[in-house]
């Protein structure tokens, strides 16, 4: 009986607090999926949530419906009613909402939530980082990118998309990678290991490379970003050229980023760990470890936003 009281209690101390505008919702809105995280007033977190991709640019109807999805999943997690998807005050960074034809269409949704606050992927992803304090972040993963946030002001570097651009990050380490193996096929390029690594890895030898990559796309560039560092691991001078070309581009993001006023600066990215040590010294010495991903950021969005961008 006292445990039953005390659910139901708690049940509706979370009623009150939908009803009277302090449920706050993060979203980390990405071309894999959308994640929610559900706090309270006092940050502290009720629930989390998955749904589908939310990347703006690739398919604005599709991210609406998957940041509907997850705060509605958040809300049953939490044991909530549905019907309290009007009384959320969103936070929400999407992938995508960088271009600003997406970013205006995207505010004019007419959305079910009392508030949503939008920002770019990024934005959230450095808020998390430092704890909404001035900072810088560089994402090396599959594609590269850099951003400062100083003074309120937050300010994207880099990250033109693979393969104009996105120097330094797994996709183009992974080109690089093919380039040089078919330069070596022709003996038109040194000899290096990549070559026999790359062949294991497509499963095929020579100008059959070319057709196994025929049309590739970011992701699949970015698998043989491994091969690279492992090449360069064992002291292979193409690959330690490749990767020391790589980090030296992230190394002038990285001062880019300190020139822009930030304090401190952060890596992430699944490639972060494997690059940073090729990096230079000075940058090096300016890197804190993330205090939280994304998706808190986007809570942190939402809470700081106040009122956020109400509409009726």
């Amino acid at each position: 009986m006292r445990e039953s009281a005390s659910t139901e209690q708690e049940g509706g101390r979370l009623q009150s607090a939908a009803v009277d505008g302090s449920l706050f919702l993060g979203i980390d809105g990405g071309g894999s999926k959308c994640k929610a995280r559900l706090v309270d007033a006092r940050g502290e977190l009720l629930a989390e949530a998955v749904a589908g991709p939310a990347n703006a640019f690739q398919n604005q109807a599709g991210a609406r419906e998957s940041m509907v999805a997850s705060a509605r999943q958040a809300l049953a997690t939490a044991g909530l009613s549905p019907g309290l998807l009007g009384q959320l005050r969103v936070g929400a960074g999407l992938a995508g909402v960088n271009i600003p034809r997406v970013a205006g269409e995207m505010r004019q949704w007419q959305h079910p939530f009392a508030a949503l606050h939008l920002e770019t992927d990024i934005h959230i992803a450095c808020l998390g980082a430092h704890g909404g304090a001035d900072g810088g972040i560089i994402v090396a993963g599959t594609g590269s990118v850099g951003y400062s946030y100083a003074g309120g002001r937050g300010r994207s570097f880099g990250g033109h998309g693979f393969p104009v651009g996105d120097n330094g990050s797994g996709a183009w380490l992974g080109l690089r990678a093919l380039q040089s193996a078919l330069l070596a096929v022709d003996r038109l390029g040194p000899e290096t290991r990549l070559l026999d690594a790359v062949e294991a890895q497509l499963g095929t030898t020579g100008l059959g490379l070319v057709d196994s990559m025929a049309g590739a796309r970011s992701r699949e560039y970015g698998a043989l970003a491994p091969l690279v560092l492992e090449c360069a691991d064992a002291g292979d001078a193409v690959a330690v050229a490749i990767v020391k070309d790589g980090a030296d581009y992230l190394t002038r993001l990285a001062r880019k980023l300190l020139a822009a006023g930030v304090p401190a600066l952060s890596m992430l990215g699944g490639l972060a760990p494997r690059i940073l040590p090729w990096m230079a010294a000075d940058v090096r010495d300016r890197m804190v470890e993330p205090r939280a991903g994304a998706d808190v950021g986007a809570v942190q969005l939402a809470m700081s936003a106040g009122a956020g961008v109400d509409q009726a």
